[in-house]
This record gives C-alpha cells, structure tokens and sequence, in this order.
C-alpha cells in the first residue's frame, strides 16, 4: 500500500479536479504555508497568492476585517480568522482559502496567551473555524498551525459541499 500523499498535494489536486481556486492570508504562519503550497509541481494551476498581513492594522486594510472587531477583539480571534479568509479570497479572486492568526511565542501578545492559534477555510457560502491551544517552540507552533490551517480544508473539501467549479449553480 502507497503511503498517503502530504496534505500539500491534495488540496492541491481535490481543487485542480473541480477547476477551484485558493488564496491565503497568514499572520500567524508568515507565508510558511503558501511556500509548502508552492513547493509542489502543478501548485500554478489552483494557487492565486498570498498576503501576509502582519500587522494588525493591515488585516483590515488588505483584507477588510472589520476595523471595529480588531479594536475590540483584537487579532487572536475566530471571527478575525474568519473574515481574513474571506477577505483573501475575495482580494486575491480565489473560491476557497485559508487563514491563519494567534500568538507563536514565546510569550503572550495581544491579550492571548502563546499557543493560541485561529485557523479558518472558506469556500463558496462556508466558513469553518479552529481553535488551537499549542505547546512548544515558535517553530512548532508556527508548523502546526499551518498543518491544521491546511487540514481544515482539506476536510471542507472532502465534504463535498460547495465544490463546484466557479460559474456552476447549487442544486
């Protein structure tokens, strides 16, 4: 028996199969998945790009999260995580995509405590949202959060809901 194939790749190919496109916004993983994502041959025909709003202030600007949200809820939040997703998809004219925000550490930032990490996958009319309490290194956490980000939507994808290609109705 094959070993199974890096979740990298079938995303890349469950998207491919139905002509679907993928953006990402990453804070928290500061580009880390869309290189993995990049890393792959064929990535070209489904990846649209990335954004790295780091700041906070440019997740509102880039992606257009709600600018009263982050000033209340600050960056570390599901409902930030969601709207940089679709933000990204809707910026970068992607179907799907994926997001990523919290604290890597070593210690806490923005009233979170290290390890809490937001991941999100949207696609056409769905939003799907993790929570993550991490242990470890910066490095550690950073990967899995980026592993969980690309988890989430493998597991939308395989679902099966919404995966039409662009242009095709809902039936």
């Amino acid at each position: 028996m094959a070993p199974p194939r890096p979740v990298t790749e079938r995303v890349l190919a469950a998207l491919a199969a139905r002509g679907g496109t993928l953006a990402l916004a990453e804070s928290l993983t500061g580009g880390d998945v869309t290189a993995r994502l990049v890393a792959v041959p064929g990535a070209s025909a489904v990846l649209r790009g990335g954004v790295v709003p780091y700041a906070t202030d440019l997740k509102a600007e880039l992606l257009g999260v709600d600018a009263d949200l982050l000033a209340a809820a600050g960056p570390v939040d599901a409902r930030v995580a969601a709207q940089m997703a679709q933000g990204a998809a809707r910026r970068l004219g992607a179907d799907h995509a994926v997001a990523t925000t919290g604290v890597a550490g070593p210690g806490p930032a923005d009233g979170a405590a290290a390890g809490t990490v937001y991941v999100a996958a949207c696609a056409p009319g769905v939003v799907r949202v993790r929570r993550l309490a991490l242990a470890g290194t910066r490095p550690l956490v950073r990967r899995a959060s980026g592993d969980a980000a690309l988890a989430l939507l493998a597991g939308l994808l395989a679902d099966g809901e919404h995966l039409r290609s662009p242009g095709r109705s809902r039936q």
